[in-house]
């Protein structure tokens, strides 16, 4: 019987669940909302418009970084203008937070659907991890602005990274007892702690294609602390053998690669600038 594994998150619920910042582009035409009178009630408009801005966010702070992101490059990615930013953020961090709470939400619930699906531990991590990968590499302009960027808000980013990390341990919490003299909290901080090391040095070097390919040296590491390592491939190799099921996401990349666009479309976006939204009447 599959195991069940509950990480309870505070975030913010949003009109999409579902989907993570940073898979679509703020202006795509199919979610503009036309300037005059609208038959949308405001509170849909507004939600529209606070979509399109964490997907705007995710996009300019993996092109510009965090420090070199500005409020009017935001509203351009996501096609609104500053009053309606303003109507929902109070600035550029509080923008982020939003973007960032939002998008890691989404990838813990990708990543428990994974856990949750296979019949033990060691296949629930492995399946965990790999939704992980996956979808870090699928959209690497959020697992840009989410991992790396993180850095640049300071004391705030720490402490939401801090936060993030102590949900992620609880992967951990059906593992098997560590050896005699080995404090089990410690062993999993540093196991947790590890594996966003590794995963952050592939990102931060622009190698996002590469994540999967992480995953079985992902996977003994976090195993073989709590199994020893030759029971943990062996473990491992029984469980991908298996085939057992996980729910790969599916998720459509509209930022091929995190970095400046070329020099051709940033003229052609100047010369030809798509319109604005006004600002919503929502409060």
């Amino acid at each position: 019987m599959a195991h069940e594994l509950t990480i309870n998150l505070e975030f913010a619920t949003l009109s999409d669940e579902s989907v993570l910042p940073g898979t679509r582009s703020g202006r795509d035409p199919a979610r503009s909302i036309r300037r005059g009178p609208s038959r949308l009630p405001p509170e849909v408009v507004a939600a529209t418009q606070r979509d399109r801005l964490l997907d705007g966010v995710v996009h300019t702070v993996a092109r510009h970084g965090y420090a070199g992101a500005r409020v009017s490059d935001i509203c351009q990615a996501a096609g609104v203008t500053r009053p309606v930013f303003y109507e929902q953020f109070s600035g550029k961090e509080e923008a982020y937070l939003a973007a960032h709470r939002h998008g890691t939400a989404v990838v813990i619930r990708r990543m428990e659907e994974a856990f949750a699906a296979q019949p033990d531990w060691c296949a629930g991590v492995q399946a965990a991890l790999r939704a992980l990968l996956a979808i870090l590499a699928e959209v690497p302009a959020f697992a840009t602005m989410a991992v790396v960027e993180l850095d640049a808000l300071g004391p705030a980013g720490r402490l939401v990274r801090e936060r993030l990390l102590t949900r992620f341990r609880r992967l951990f919490t059906e593992c098997p007892a560590p050896p005699d003299g080995v404090v089990a909290e410690l062993l999993t901080d540093t196991v947790v702690g590890g594996l966003h090391a590794s995963i952050y040095r592939c990102i931060a070097a622009d190698r996002h294609a590469e994540l999967p390919y992480l995953l079985p040296t992902l996977a003994q590491f976090a195993l073989a602390p709590f199994l020893g390592p030759a029971e943990a491939a062996e473990r491992l190799a029984r469980a991908e053998a298996a085939g057992a099921p996980w729910p790969k996401p599916v998720l459509a990349c509209t930022l091929d690669r995190p970095g400046r666009p070329a020099a051709a479309d940033r003229r052609a976006a100047r010369a030809h600038p798509e319109p604005l939204d006004p600002p919503s009447t929502a409060r």
